[in-house]
């Protein structure tokens, strides 16, 4: 499968979730605070992994698209909601080339939207019972309830580093870290759940977990080394915006696990000042420690093994569904991970 199938799959898959999440959204008022904005993050477009992975998984068993539309739908709402929350929390001030939500509004409209998209992505889930049937809408269901709660727990787990000013990380508390914070949102339940609706239920699904976890951590790397070193206006973010906010990257617990005495005391103090005193021209400093310590290349290979581990997962995996463009779609995917340009 060549990228532009690739990415024309995703772009078709992606079309019919936001279609769907359109349709849960109420047209009513309050539209101008509330309803026009939730529309606003899954309109400005992305990637569409998630229910990318979610629906081609439900084909690759068996399972009809139209099956696992609802269960897509409520995992790109919840996606959504996420990254809402995740920006007035990290104080960022870009989202897809775009101003933030709480940029372009305030903080507290932010927070009730995000509030809001998580709410209606309990729509799509409980009509899950008139396609699935009850017992394979309650798996479902577990299941989201499970991504929720690790998704929380790993971003308290990085709040809370940056509220402590952790300095003495080691990689595998990353690993750890993104494990909950991303892998199983982002990856994992996607897998899981779209398996779990193409076999109504048959397929133990914790068989995805170790596939998820090298492909959600290769992604989260190699999306923090994006912000770095890609270009502004191609990543969506403000480049250097995970060094500004203080986010316990592998790059920079590298670079704290290897730097000099003198330069550790001085990216500490950087990162217990408040976030709106830290400077870009410090910022740029630090990213320059990175590459003269090699933190950056080290976090490259890192997600390069790990995408490669996701590759033999899913070829074990895999190896008794048929060969289909869904299939296909997954492991290209990977492919795309190990390939990344930077």
């Amino acid at each position: 499968m060549s990228n532009s199938l690739m990415k024309s799959m995703l772009a078709e898959y992606g079309a019919a979730t936001l279609e769907g999440i359109n349709k849960y959204i109420p047209d009513k008022e309050p539209r101008k605070y509330l309803y026009d904005l939730v529309a606003d993050y899954p309109n400005r477009g992305g990637k569409g992994f998630r229910p990318g992975l979610c629906i081609a998984a439900c084909k690759a068993y068996g399972g009809k698209q139209s099956d696992a539309m609802d269960s897509a739908i409520c995992l790109e709402l919840l996606h959504n909601a996420f990254l809402v929350h995740d920006d007035i929390e990290d104080e960022s001030f870009f989202r897809r080339n775009k101003p933030t939500l709480h940029e372009a509004n305030n903080s507290a409209i932010a927070i009730n939207v995000g509030d809001a998209m998580q709410v209606l992505s309990l729509s799509p889930l409980y009509r899950n019972r008139e396609i699935l049937g009850d017992r394979v809408a309650t798996k479902v269901y577990l299941e989201v309830q499970r991504m929720i709660l690790e998704s929380v727990e790993g971003q308290a787990m990085e709040l809370g580093w940056r509220k402590d000013n952790m300095c003495d990380l080691k990689e595998a508390d990353y690993l750890r870290m993104i494990l909950k914070k991303t892998c199983w949102y982002t990856c994992m339940q996607p897998l899981r759940i779209g398996a779990i609706i193409g076999t109504r239920g048959q397929i133990d699904p914790d068989t995805f977990d170790r596939l998820g976890y090298f492909m959600g951590t290769s992604f989260q790397i190699q999306d923090d080394i994006l912000n770095l070193v890609g270009e502004e206006d191609k990543y969506g973010k403000e480049v250097c915006g995970d060094i500004i906010e203080g986010k316990r990257t592998l790059m920079l617990i590298h670079l704290l696990g290897n730097c000099k005495p003198a330069e550790f005391r001085d990216v500490r103090s950087f990162l217990a000042n408040p976030i709106k005193d830290r400077s870009i021209e410090d910022a740029r400093s630090i990213l320059e420690l990175m590459h003269q310590y090699d933190s950056i290349e080290q976090a490259k290979k890192t997600a390069q093994y790990l995408a490669g581990g996701a590759l033999k997962e899913f070829y074990s995996i895999f190896s008794k569904c048929h060969e289909t463009q869904d299939k296909a779609l997954i492991e290209n995917i990977i492919l795309y991970m190990i390939n990344r340009e930077y």
